[in-house]
């Protein structure tokens, strides 16, 4: 059967497309969890301890923001997953993985091992990854792009 255009790929049962959904949110929820157990133990000591600026959030938002950001990275790999799968966007699916360990590595370089300057260098490269992610998602499937933005 010819998909229409703008629909999500209809070869895809509905409950295996549920499932991924679920593998999606629980791996970008599980290395969430893994950076916030880094993060946790810095965060009344040495993390308050540190000059920043007057605009930033108190800390119970990051938590907040965080998990709504990894929920919609998830969401939006699931959405170019339903549209290409994994073997025809596998740029897409190595930079989302490549970028979700980044993420990750930076909390483990700020908070875990507490080296600001290697997190800036991280962070910097992680940006590239983000904007290299948004632009393979965009080819494939651009609402997905834009689920990235906030990220």
């Amino acid at each position: 059967m010819p998909s229409r255009a703008g629909s999500i790929r209809p070869h895809f049962p509905a409950p295996r497309a549920l499932l991924a959904l679920g593998l999606s949110l629980a791996l970008a929820l599980a290395v969430e969890a893994i950076a916030g157990i880094v993060t946790r133990p810095a965060i009344p000591g040495w993390y308050a301890a540190l000059a920043k600026p007057a605009f930033t959030p108190p800390d119970w938002v990051f938590p907040v923001v965080w998990t709504t950001l990894f929920v919609l990275m998830a969401v939006a790999v699931w959405l170019v997953w339903l549209r290409k799968g994994v073997r025809g966007a596998p740029t897409s699916m190595a930079l989302y993985a490549t970028q979700l360990a980044f993420n990750l590595g930076w909390s483990v370089l700020f908070f875990g091992l507490r080296q600001p300057a290697s997190a800036l260098a991280a962070i910097v490269f992680l940006l590239v990854l983000i904007l290299a992610t948004m632009a393979a998602f965009h080819r494939n499937r651009p609402v997905a792009a834009w689920l990235m933005l906030p990220y």
